[in-house]
């Protein structure tokens, strides 16, 4: 594809959204059409029709372990066609950090071609806010270890199965995304070292730089609080244009190379700016001063680190990357002016067919700010026939072998781009801390944790990280939060934390067990500084994909090597007399 034409994407993407219900209708068929010899369908009896009716009818709700059995299968080489028309040749692994196992999903080339439609529409909306010329990126994306099942099939990250794409390259040269750092970089087998090395690049090309991206907020947090310890060694390398000897990986140390020469006069003015940075305020646009914004998803388990990220980029606007997950894409970010946390998501119609699960709350369940409701479900309804103002749980088909498979997203409606929705991502389905009759969700537990910061304030404290457990071996059961801090807070201010986040869990259930003492006080445990560190190695050590870490905010009770490191790491422990001693 030739350099993406901006207006031809805009005019394409208005046409089908002018007529989002016939595009879902073709959409639907087309699938259907392409699996139509699918054992999957023919087990429900589809026989070929790809009409909505008889679709809705015939094929039910799935959810991921419905699948398994077809999965398994297909990990195992069964080339016979199990989910799609087409033998599945790649497999996509989950980021897997909420139940600490991955989950297989499929992946093939229609999969692919959504992916660079959703990217090329957010790109021309972006591109005409914040035109970045013929530039570079400098993208913090790290590719994952490739397994190859028993079965010959190839597994790794959905992002790893896009970067090794020749396609996908190619499409991503079209919309200006050109990373900084070499394919050897991106590909190490240490992210610690391609990480220095990304950021070595990155200052290279420094007035190159016209985006900074990575998947996640998360990352790029990550990356700026590498660059906090090691811009002086970076600075040494680019004065002597001698990489340095912690880079130890021979492919990586080579391609660095290349590109690295002497240059004093580069090392001297980035060693100023640094010096004269207050804290690391503005640090990207101080060294990246030809950067229009800082890009990466930073809605729902990505907001708590916006207030680190906004520090870093200083006047910089940070833009929320498009929704989707290993599954699927669900919309395209079309308002990039609109702060992360108010962003919105257009449905593309012609990337998948979607349908939409009205959740109600129970009458006098009605807490404003709380997810933890176990809602009322009615029909699910079409991509056309959702209502502003309401909530949802998405579910999706799609070209990769998933037949209205629940995401498990509650998403509310915030308005129309022309006939498709504007979703806002509210949560995660899944509950995180429940007891018994209490429910909590992981934007209970953000919401919390957010109403506790705020006493820290005045100390110029922050939370570095935090996570959570339910403490059931004792009796009553209680709810356990892990702080990471940026320094020690006094005793008397942590001792205030742990009540207000006993009192911030506004479900009733909650308050009503804590009042009666089937759920015992809440327990805050502080850890020592660097323990959120030890938990991505770990989770690195496992093959996971740094691109792809997400902090688990609930630790699962089986996974017992994170919560050996909480328990190994945690200095001291405050439980609330919120409810009384």
């Amino acid at each position: 594809m030739p350099i993406c034409s901006c207006e031809e994407t805009i005019n394409e993407f208005e046409t089908l959204t002018r007529d989002a219900g016939r595009v879902q209708k073709d959409t639907l068929k087309k699938i259907l059409e392409l699996n139509a010899d699918a054992e999957y369908l023919k087990h429900f009896g589809l026989n070929g029709r790809t009409d909505v009716a008889s679709y809705k009818s015939c094929i039910p709700m799935c959810v991921h372990t419905d699948l398994e059995p077809y999965i398994q299968r297909i990990v195992d080489g069964d080339s016979s066609p199990l989910l799609t028309g087409k033998p599945v040749t790649s497999l996509s692994l989950s980021s897997g950090t909420t139940q600490g196992k991955p989950k297989f999903l499929p992946f093939n080339d229609e999969l692919l071609e959504t992916t660079l439609q959703i990217f090329q529409t957010s790109y021309a909306f972006r591109n005409r806010e914040y035109p970045t010329g013929n530039g570079k990126a400098l993208q913090f994306i790290y590719g994952s270890k490739q397994v190859v099942t028993k079965g010959g099939i190839l597994a790794t990250t959905a992002t790893t199965n896009l970067y090794r794409s020749p396609r996908y390259k190619e499409g991503m040269k079209g919309i200006q995304s050109q990373c900084c750092s070499p394919d050897e970089v991106v590909f190490g087998p240490d992210f610690h070292q391609s990480l220095y090395c990304h950021l070595l690049c990155g200052l290279i090309y420094s007035d190159e730089v016209h985006q900074v991206f990575s998947p996640f907020a998360h990352s790029l947090v990550h990356a700026f609080q590498t660059f906090e310890e090691v811009w002086e060694d970076l600075c040494t390398d680019i004065r002597d244009g001698v990489l340095s000897a912690k880079v130890t990986v021979p492919s990586i140390r080579e391609a660095v190379t290349k590109i690295l020469k002497p240059n004093p006069e580069l090392a001297d003015s980035i060693y100023k700016k640094c010096m004269g940075l207050s804290n690391w305020y503005g640090v990207i646009p101080a060294l990246w001063p030809n950067a229009k914004y800082a890009y990466g998803i930073m809605t729902g388990s990505m907001e708590p680190y916006l207030k680190k990220l906004r520090h870093y980029a200083g006047h910089l606007p940070l833009i929320s990357a498009d929704y989707g997950a290993s599954e699927g894409w669900v919309g395209a970010n079309i308002n990039p002016t609109l702060p992360p946390e108010q962003v919105t998501y257009a449905v593309l119609p012609q990337t998948g067919y979607f349908e939409f699960i009205p959740l109600e709350k129970p009458k006098g369940e009605e807490i404003e700010n709380s997810a933890s409701i176990h809602y009322l479900e009615s029909e699910p309804v079409g991509l056309t026939e959702v209502e502003v103002g309401k909530i949802y749980e998405v579910v999706i088909t799609t070209f990769a072998g998933l037949y209205r498979y629940r995401l498990g997203d509650i998403v509310k409606v915030a308005g129309f781009h022309n006939s498709t929705p504007e979703l806002r991502f509210i949560c995660r389905r899944s509950l995180v801390l429940s007891i018994n009759i209490d429910k909590n969700t992981e934007k209970d537990l953000q919401l919390a944790v957010e109403e506790a910061a705020k006493l820290l304030e005045a100390d110029k404290l922050e939370i570095v990280d935090f996570t959570s457990f339910v403490e059931k071996s004792s009796d009553p059961g209680r709810y356990v939060i892990f702080w990471e801090l940026s320094s020690d807070a006094s005793e008397d201010v942590l001792r205030s934390c742990a009540n207000c986040l006993d009192l911030s869990f506004v479900d009733a259930g909650y308050m009503g067990s804590r009042k009666i003492r089937t759920i015992g006080p809440l327990e805050l445990r502080i850890l020592k500084k660097g323990t959120f560190k030890e938990i991505l190695n770990h989770f690195l050590s496992l093959g996971g994909a740094v691109g792809q870490f997400k902090t688990p905010r609930f630790v699962n009770p089986l996974n017992v090597k994170v919560l050996q490191i909480l328990s190994r790491n945690t200095i001291k422990s405050y439980f609330s007399t919120a409810y009384g001693p």
